[in-house]
């Protein structure tokens, strides 16, 4: 199992959902509104959230935890869709995941994922 997060920008949110949500063997998503900045330090960014003296954009982060043999499809398709061409359409990363436990059966393993 593998555990997928991606950082991209709000108004891709909808479109990405969309495309995600045809991916056969999903099992779901979790999405977190986030503040946050990269290499830019969002000085230019025309939605920039000023805190003090720290310059931050307004991003979402997508959680997905998914069997091996979908990550490059999630992946892709995420990359794809959020891309905007412009600095700053987003990261994604991934991580291994040791384990899943369904809390409402106790399943455990790629089954409760």
């Amino acid at each position: 199992m593998k555990a997928i997060k991606a950082y991209i920008k709000r108004h891709k949110l909808a479109e990405v959902t969309l495309a995600l949500q045809k991916i056969d063997g999903l099992t779901g998503m979790s999405v977190h509104n986030m503040l946050g900045f990269g290499r830019g330090r969002a000085r230019n960014a025309p939605d920039k959230i000023t805190d003090h003296v720290v310059d931050f954009i307004p991003l979402v982060q997508i959680e997905i935890v998914c069997q091996d043999q979908l990550v490059e499809t999630i992946v892709s398709t995420i990359a794809h869709t959020a891309r905007t061409g412009l600095r700053g359409d987003g990261k994604i990363y991934v991580f291994p995941v040791e384990n899943a436990i369904r809390i409402s059966t106790g399943e455990r393993g790629e089954p409760a994922a």
